[in-house]
């Protein structure tokens, strides 16, 4: 038998397992054994995974203790937890499997902890009723995601956002958006450490910036494939929540945080699949995004909760009941980049219309079984 490698429960038990006595000194112990428990490491996974309240899930973790973790996805096991505490089985049949989907390094636990996303099953083995990405169909992983997460950080003592008095309303929006300075850019520095926690987690974080009303921020999550966008934004609002506990502060994703004229916080969905790369072809870039248009509900439905008091024409959006694209139009459902046109018709496009709320998974899946509907001429 090797030293260092994992032990299975089976080998595990084929050693005479030590105990201690009330001096401390390991009784029943083979050197042999003795040698193995020394070279063994502690590692702590943390398993990460979504609810089943509605309309707006939330996370759930809760640790596991192994051996040995290589930090591969495929070396972490299957694991459960009990379904009729989350609103996803009943009490008398409670239990729901918990399947390893995506493994990044947790910074919080530097050199021995994981942080481990999770897909619901049923205890069957199919995919939870719950579950979002078991409904991507982009196996070959042609599409690619940018999600930006706008959020808003909350005093819990008063519950209103961080810098806000605790009556009334601070100046108008205008100086806050990519601001620097004391009382604009607030809430920096739970921002910061968010920020370096997805950093050393590994995941691919293109930017941050302060957004339109004070304490509203934005971090964006660009991956190639679906599943892996929907992962890294998911673990990402893990970090964001957990970052903020350690200051005392909420994270408030709710599309309109704040009732009046203020904007509100989505979730732009930026795509593309082989064809918006490579096309070259404004035709085809207006057959895809028309092919959005018959499907307002099929979007909205997935699309977050309260969508409705965010979509309201006003505050750079579209009305939730109407569709519209446009070249750098920020009124649009559907936004152009100017990048796009000026790269010859060869990028991607922004649907505007996700909440900062919605489930990334279900927003990817939606859209990629819009853009397959389109009808892209042959040749132009």
């Amino acid at each position: 038998m090797r030293l260092g490698r994992p032990l299975t429960v089976h080998k595990f038990r084929s050693l005479r397992r030590p105990t201690v006595n009330y001096k401390g000194v390991f009784r029943g112990a083979t050197k042999t054994s003795l040698r193995r428990l020394a070279f063994m490491t502690k590692c702590k996974l943390e398993y990460i995974w979504l609810d089943g309240y509605q309309p707006t899930q939330s996370m759930r973790s809760k640790t596991k203790i192994v051996d040995d973790f290589s930090g591969n996805v495929e070396d972490a096991d299957m694991w459960s937890f009990d379904g009729s505490s989350t609103e996803q089985a009943p009490g008398g049949a409670s239990d729901c499997l918990l399947k390893p989907v995506f493994c990044c390094p947790d910074p919080d636990r530097s050199g021995t902890g994981f942080l481990v996303m999770c897909e619901v099953l049923n205890a069957d083995g199919s995919p939870h009723r719950s579950n979002g990405r078991a409904t991507i169909k982009d196996k070959d992983e042609d599409f690619w995601f940018g999600f930006e997460q706008e959020y808003t950080i909350f005093d819990p003592e008063t519950n209103r956002p961080i810098g806000f008095p605790a009556e009334g309303f601070p100046g108008p929006q205008g100086p806050y958006y990519c601001s620097v300075g004391a009382g604009k850019a607030v809430g920096r520095e739970i921002v910061e450490d968010h920020l370096e926690q997805c950093l050393e987690a590994g995941l691919n974080v293109e930017g941050i910036n302060a957004e339109v009303m004070m304490g509203q921020w934005e971090f964006q999550i660009f991956a190639k494939g679906a599943a892996r966008a929907g992962d890294e934004v998911w673990v990402a609002r893990y970090l964001l929540d957990r970052t903020a506990e350690k200051y005392g502060m909420v994270i408030n994703y709710h599309c309109k945080p704040v009732k009046g004229d203020w904007n509100g916080s989505g979730m732009h969905a930026n795509f593309s699949n082989t064809t918006l790369r490579t096309c070259g072809s404004k035709e085809i870039y207006e057959a895809i995004c028309q092919a959005f248009e018959p499907r307002i509900t099929e979007h909205i439905d997935v699309y977050g909760a309260d969508n409705d008091q965010r979509l309201t024409g006003l505050h750079e959006t579209q009305s939730i009941d109407k569709f519209s694209y446009g070249i750098s139009d920020r009124g649009a459902s559907i936004r152009i980049p100017i990048a796009t046109v000026e790269k010859g018709w060869k990028g991607w496009l922004e649907d505007r219309r996700p909440a900062s709320n919605a489930d990334p998974y279900m927003v990817a899946s939606a859209i990629i079984a819009t853009v397959r509907t389109a009808n892209v001429p042959a040749a132009v």
